[in-house]
């Protein structure tokens, strides 16, 4: 369900990047109660030299950064989850990367659930097809 985007600067580390999608699934999983089974992590590496904060570039400011943006089915979670997920990721990302630019973001995109799915089947879908099958279920219990 959760569909996580991570750009993170520097150089491609291939045992960083799985290393920051574990733990942000196991974030993701613990905060926002998403299902770790059907959470993706994308983790890309852009050159600091190629990412800029106000014209100058991460090299000069001698920085680290990263952007998060996570796609959520809309409505699933409170504000105040998603303000300590937010917090959460910056503290964590903070901490791994080190040295962390102010101007780092994360980014929760809700989704509508009838615009938004995987197994070619979107998430509205599945909510009433999982219901249906629940009273089938009490049904056949009585």
């Amino acid at each position: 369900m959760p569909a996580i985007h991570l750009k993170v600067s520097g150089k491609e580390n291939p045992a960083l990047a799985q290393q920051l999608a574990k733990t942000i699934s196991h974030l993701t999983s613990q905060i926002l109660n998403k299902k770790p089974e059907v959470t993706v992590v994308t983790v890309s590496f852009i050159p600091d030299y190629l990412w800029f904060v106000n014209s100058e570039s991460l090299a000069e400011l001698k920085k680290n950064s990263f952007f998060l943006t996570i796609k959520i089915s809309d409505s699933t979670n409170l504000k105040d989850d998603k303000a300590k997920y937010i917090e959460a990721l910056h503290r964590l990302l903070s901490d791994v990367l080190g040295n962390v630019h102010p101007v780092s973001y994360s980014a929760i995109e809700e989704m509508k659930a009838d615009a938004y799915g995987y197994e070619g089947l979107t998430i509205e879908y599945k909510i009433i097809n999982n219901k249906i099958l629940n009273l089938k279920t009490k049904n056949n219990d009585k």
